[in-house]
């Protein structure tokens, strides 16, 4: 069993603001992150808005809802999850202390 109280999952303020405007108050929708495989560096960080809740996700509840399955989790815990907006475009962006290697674009990583 996972003890909440010791995750260590953070969201900068930006981060929480465009989750809160992504979800607008619709309290069936939650906030997905998730990893798949590829990249350049082996793995991909993946963020949607979902309705599902799956037997094995893990939910962190605080004014929104974060959803992250418990593989993924394994991969991102400890990290911190940022949304930035430059010139080019918006993206959310993770910090991650497990990643070993990162591409420059910052959406993959290796373990």
């Amino acid at each position: 069993m996972l003890n909440l109280s010791k995750l260590k999952l953070q969201f900068t303020t930006p981060a929480k603001e465009k989750i809160k405007k992504l979800i607008n108050k619709n309290i069936n929708l939650k906030f997905r992150i998730y990893i798949t495989g590829g990249g350049c560096n082996g793995f991909q960080y993946q963020f949607k808005i979902d309705n599902i809740i799956h037997k094995n996700d893990i939910i962190i509840k605080k004014k929104i809802t974060i959803v992250i399955d418990a593989i993924s989790f394994q991969y991102i815990d400890g990290s911190v999850i940022d949304y930035q907006q430059t010139l080019l475009g918006s993206k959310f962006t993770v910090s991650n202390p497990h990643a070993k290697t990162t591409c420059s674009c910052g959406s993959s990583f290796s373990i």
